[in-house]
């Protein structure tokens, strides 16, 4: 079973007990506004989620993890690495990405598991390149890819929604750096 253990975090394969609390974030429109085209999810989309999210991990050798607190084992989200089929222009990279339920926002939460995964990509998985899409609007993720190094390459339309998109990357050369 994969784990990387963070100074907060645990990053973990899902589990049947991270469903409700995950359609609780996912129901939050708040947190939602920069996902596709800012739908809520509910229990039967979450769950849908979360298989897709294990399929990944058997057919690619990497997926979204479920990150939950050291301290308590409180799930507070994502983050992870997805094939980006949503978007084709940007394949055959591999997406780095998170969510994190809005409690957890402006703690650090999101940049320390998104560079546990940016390192698993690069060092354990032996990818080359990772890049991130966001819409060109989301400060908050903007920050971390930052903080992540990555550096922006162009700028696209949501093929499904239309909606701005910024693609960043960074390959392991400059992660390495």
């Amino acid at each position: 079973m994969t784990e990387i253990r963070t100074p907060r975090l645990l990053l973990r394969r899902w589990s049947d007990d991270d469903l409700v609390p995950l359609a609780e974030i996912n129901a939050d429109p708040e947190v939602m506004r920069w996902i596709g085209d800012g739908s809520v999810r509910d229990l039967e989309e979450t769950a849908e989620d979360i298989e897709r999210y294990e399929e990944e991990w058997d057919e690619e050798g990497f997926g979204i993890f479920a990150v939950e607190l050291l301290g308590s084992g409180e799930l507070i989200g994502f983050a992870g690495l997805s094939v980006p089929e949503f978007l084709p222009e940007a394949m055959p990279d591999v997406e780095i990405g998170w969510r994190l339920g809005r409690q957890y926002w402006g703690q650090g939460y999101a940049s320390e598991a998104a560079h546990a995964v940016l390192e698993f990509a690069l060092q354990d998985r032996g990818l080359d390149r990772v890049v991130a899409i966001t819409h060109i609007s989301n400060r908050a993720s903007e920050n971390v890819i930052g903080k992540l190094g990555m550096t922006g390459e162009r700028e696209t339309n949501h093929p499904a929604f239309g909606v701005p998109l910024r693609i960043y990357a960074i390959d392991l050369t400059e992660y390495e750096a």
